[in-house]
């Protein structure tokens, strides 16, 4: 008995590492693993999936419409008072133009039968089926540009975490070393080495990193509850990111190019799908002026009775059948299908001028965000240049300061110039990141 309580201890407490271990990793992410995360768990992606499927059941739909149409009904009447007819009176020898009431047929009355048709021929359905499939299309289309805009937010969250903890991280240096000046010029300053204002110098310094340190810690926490935002995650929920920061050098051979392929970019696609929904509009304008063919049949069964027995069986039904077609001409409308087709056309070349103006502004954003992307990767290069500088004059200051050669005010000065350098290099590293995304979705690259 002891032996199998021990193995189901041993069994629940594996289970619980396990568990422990997986809900650790499920919060950690890279960022395309936050990017697939978003995917699968933000609504308004998760919208455009659902419209793709409802463009998929709309298309089914007016393809079943092609199909027989089969009902099947029963109708059962009750005549509390039976219907009355006028049978002119001379029938019987009255005088003419007199009429004598007459009541025919019985109390009740039923009817039982099914009734099929099938469309032989209809512009608008043919039109139909092709609209929906193209609707299909432009569905996905939005799918897509979702997935693009969705990437993108990700993307930026995602940096922006990134770059504040680094900056954290740096911060958190900072402060241990301007900790450990402030206490090395209070031990002088009992000594009688320093004056007090040397002290009180560099304790505002110091305040002032720790107000800012504090900042940036509550600026992590909402940039990370964006992120959760972005993604769909739950904002009560712990997350960490594995990526690190990121500034590898652009291909100068793609910022070179002068010439894009805007049918990458999900917005001329989006368009595109317009335009031949536009097409579409007109055709089935045109055609509209073609008949429509119904072929159509009844198979009933008639009873009428004095008493409600139509369930008795030596009780007669009488049959009911028949086969037909009813054809529909368009003879003259007013001109109304023709003043509809001008407009269609109107619509169709307003698309053609917007398909042209996508075209050109899609150059230009391209371009633009690749000069872009070019000068915040040189500035991030410039900046970081200045940030190994900044140190160095510090590592310097330092130096002289400990070997009582150099004041705290200029390793104060040296302080600030270096923090504002590595400020200046992760707003600039920042810049560079969002620059690149805003130039791959300009360029129709962002998703694969």
């Amino acid at each position: 008995m002891k032996n199998n309580l021990k193995g189901i201890l041993i069994v629940v407490i594996m289970y619980s590492a396990v568990f422990s271990f997986a809900q650790q990793q499920s919060s950690s992410f890279s960022l395309q693993q936050a990017i697939d995360y978003a995917l699968k768990n933000s609504p308004n992606h998760l919208n455009a999936e659902l419209d793709l499927k409802n463009s998929i059941y709309k298309r089914n739909e007016i393809t079943g419409m092609g199909l027989p149409q089969v009902s099947g009904s029963i109708d059962i009447k009750n005549y509390i008072e039976i219907p009355t007819s006028l049978i002119p009176g001379e029938f019987f020898g009255g005088p003419s133009g007199s009429f004598i009431p007459v009541r025919f047929g019985t109390k009740y009355n039923s009817t039982a039968g099914i009734n099929a048709s099938q469309l032989i021929f209809s512009s608008d359905y043919i039109i139909g089926l092709s609209a929906a499939k193209q609707f299909i299309n432009l569905s996905k289309i939005n799918v897509n540009r979702s997935k693009t805009e969705l990437a993108a937010q990700v993307s930026k969250a995602y940096y922006n975490v990134i770059i504040n903890k680094e900056r954290m991280e740096l911060l958190d240096a900072n402060v241990v070393r301007l900790k450990k000046i402030f206490d090395d010029t209070k031990a002088l300053n009992e000594q009688g080495f320093v004056e007090k204002i040397d002290v009180e110098r560099i304790e505002v310094q110091y305040n002032n990193l720790v107000t800012e340190h504090d900042k940036v810690e509550k600026l992590i926490s909402l940039s990370e509850n964006f992120l959760k935002f972005q993604m769909g995650y739950k904002i009560a929920e712990p997350i960490s990111l594995t990526d690190s920061l990121n500034v590898a050098e652009p291909d100068p051979n793609i910022l070179n190019q002068t010439k894009i392929d805007v049918t990458n970019r999900p917005d001329y696609q989006l368009l595109q799908s317009q335009q031949k929904l536009n097409q579409l509009d007109v055709k089935r304008l045109k055609w509209g002026y073609l008949p429509t063919l119904v072929a159509y049949g009844a198979y009933q069964y008639n009873a009428q009775r004095q008493e409600f027995d139509f369930f008795d069986s030596e009780q007669k039904w009488f049959k009911i059948a028949l086969i037909g077609a009813t054809l529909n001409i368009n003879i003259f409308d007013g001109l109304q299908r023709h003043y509809k087709i001008q407009q269609a056309k109107i619509s169709f070349d307003k698309t053609a001028n917007n398909l042209k103006m996508v075209e050109i502004a899609a150059d230009l954003e391209a371009s633009s965000a690749s000069i872009s992307y070019s000068n915040a990767y040189s500035t991030m290069l410039l900046q970081k240049k200045n940030r190994e500088l900044a140190n160095h004059v510090y590592e310097v200051a330092q130096k002289k300061y400990e070997q009582g050669v150099g004041s705290n005010i200029e390793l104060l000065n040296a302080e600030t110039s270096l923090k504002e350098a590595e400020i200046n290099y992760f707003n600039a590293a920042y810049d560079m990141l969002i620059s690149k995304i805003d130039y791959q979705k300009a360029t129709g690259t962002l998703i694969k």
